[in-house]
């Protein structure tokens, strides 16, 4: 009884942690909250009642030209109002979108006191649709885990605020992303880690394999973009960043920071299995010895690296499948292929990962051995 009431004790607190930093990240200012291209604008959603195409040109697959769209605005400053709002078309499937009767689009209506001067539709409103998705999640996450689901999801929300809150605006500030993104990756892998064990020696074995890892990755990816000699541009969108005002940022330095990052959650996994699994076996045999511990742990990592590794390369390669399907169709030899820089850098991504996985497994067995077997723990 004394057991279940600490353990449903630390529930509580880590729970109410939890909430805390959420509700400190929420209103921890950006200092992007206020930027020039959004004053004396009103974004509202508008349901699309009617449409014009007619001053529309087609070419095959492309479209260019303008959709005029009648808009009734379902909130904001010009509730209840009708509005005329234009849908520029660039002739880009990928950055074009047309709308029908019927549809919900997000608007940027522009407008000094009174007067409207102009409607311009962003994109189909679709927030209601993911806060839907997200809401059947949680659901589905609370009734499978539990109490370890709820905090599986405060662990989700510190993780998206964190990097919205913190990560970005130091990057775009100027500060160093390699020193930025280790405290960054470092903080949040003891947090989450944090949110699962708990006030218990398992945070220690589990943070300590994950930093370890985050480290290799890290001396890695920054050895390797430069001999690879990967630029960080190769990122998508980058140079729509340099354009908007930050010359100064070092893409470059992005990427490397982008490579551990990135593996980061998949090195935080495996830490937290190894863990779980010399937890286990000393539950069931508390007078296990210390290398024996470590035996279990490395064997699990064995065989969870197989599966690890494959993990991150469907993760990193599956947003360029239609990149090389263009290699297939065009013939291209797969010494060419290899040698792209976008092909490279998934490359860079993936191996590198890898080895901070590697890394991840032997040393977490290591420490797991040490902390939760009782003779590890003595000596």
């Amino acid at each position: 009884m004394k057991r279940f009431l600490k353990k449903q004790k630390s529930v509580l607190l880590t729970t109410f942690i939890g909430l805390l930093l959420i509700g400190i990240l929420m209103a921890l200012p950006t200092g992007y909250e206020d930027a020039l291209i959004y004053k004396g604008t009103e974004r509202a959603v508008g349901k699309v009642v009617s449409v014009d195409n007619s001053m529309i040109v087609s070419s095959g697959l492309i479209q260019s030209g303008e959709q005029s769209c009648g808009l009734l605005i379902k909130d904001g400053l010009f509730e209840g109002q009708m509005l005329e709002g234009v849908n520029f078309l660039s002739g880009s499937l990928e950055k074009d979108k047309l709308f029908a009767v019927g549809d919900h689009a997000l608007l940027t209506i522009s407008y000094k006191g009174q007067e409207i001067r102009s409607v311009v539709i962003s994109d189909h409103y679709r927030l209601d649709k993911e806060i839907l998705l997200l809401a059947i999640f949680a659901v589905f996450l609370v009734v499978f885990a539990g109490k370890n689901g709820f905090q599986a999801i405060l662990s989700f929300g510190i993780t998206i605020l964190s990097i919205w809150k913190i990560l970005v605006p130091c990057c775009l500030k100027g500060y160093s992303p390699i020193w930025v993104g280790i405290a960054f990756t470092f903080i949040l892998t003891i947090v989450i880690i944090f949110f699962v064990y708990g006030f218990d020696k398992r945070t220690i074995a589990a943070s300590l394999g994950s930093l370890l890892g985050i480290i290799t990755t890290c001396i890695l990816g920054i050895l390797f973009t430069d001999l690879f000699k990967i630029h960080g541009a190769v990122m998508p969108n980058s140079e729509s960043l340099l354009y908007s005002g930050y010359q100064n940022l070092d893409l470059t330095s992005i990427f490397m920071s982008s490579i551990f990052i990135g593996a980061s959650g998949a090195m935080m996994d495996l830490s937290v299995d190894i863990t779980s699994a010399v937890w286990e076996v000393v539950q069931k045999k508390p007078d296990i010895s210390a290398k024996e511990g470590i035996m279990s742990g490395v064997r699990v990592g064995r065989a969870a690296m197989g599966t690890m590794t494959t993990t991150l390369l469907l993760a990193y390669s599956g947003g360029y499948i239609t990149l090389l399907m263009v290699f297939m169709a065009q013939g291209t030899p797969v010494d060419h292929i290899l040698n792209y820089k976008y092909v490279a850098a998934e490359i860079l991504d993936t191996v590198v990962g890898s080895f901070g996985l590697v890394t991840v497994a032997p040393f977490t067995a290591l420490v797991a051995g040490l902390l939760l077997t009782k003779k590890g723990s003595e000596k």
